[in-house]
């Protein structure tokens, strides 16, 4: 797996706190450890209805969002991460999560299989999700050299 120096793109901003590995990927999915599909199943209980059909008001369902950064809110992948939950936001396309807090086993779990925890002040994190959630095309540098998470349309930043 490739070192990540530089992670320039849009982000998803996802302003649940204490989101759960199981809200992650479904426990069922995650116990029987494949990864062959496993992004079909990310945020799977929120991206689509019991019926199977799309959730319409997921914003991972909304074409305006996208990038390889998800911002959430604070305490990320608390109870019980496992690779499977990373697998599936990897595989789907994110290089970083962006919170303010995330449990010791996510952010473990998120550096050996290739998506970066990034932790920042919880000031700095309602400043990036409000200005992604009003402006979609927003692009967020994260620079792993020197440490920051930089808005690049205002030059806004903080060390992680």
């Amino acid at each position: 797996m490739l070192a990540i120096t530089q992670i320039l793109s849009t982000a998803v901003p996802l302003p649940i706190k204490n989101i759960k590995a199981h809200q992650i990927v479904p426990k069922e999915i995650s116990i029987k450890g494949e990864r062959n599909g496993i992004k079909k199943n990310l945020f799977r209980d929120w991206r689509f209805h019991k019926d199977g059909s799309l959730n319409d008001d997921f914003i991972l369902n909304e074409d305006a969002y996208f990038g390889k950064i998800l911002i959430t809110g604070n305490n990320f992948g608390c109870k019980n991460s496992t690779d499977p939950t990373v697998w599936a936001l990897y595989d789907y396309g994110f290089k970083a999560v962006i919170s303010s807090k995330f449990s010791n086993i996510f952010k473990e779990k998120a550096l050996q299989n290739g998506v970066l925890p990034v932790k920042i002040s919880n000031k700095f994190l309602q400043i990036l999700l409000a200005t992604t959630t009003a402006k979609p095309k927003t692009i967020i540098s994260i620079n792993t050299k020197n440490k920051t998470v930089t808005l690049e349309e205002t030059g806004q930043f903080e060390k992680f």
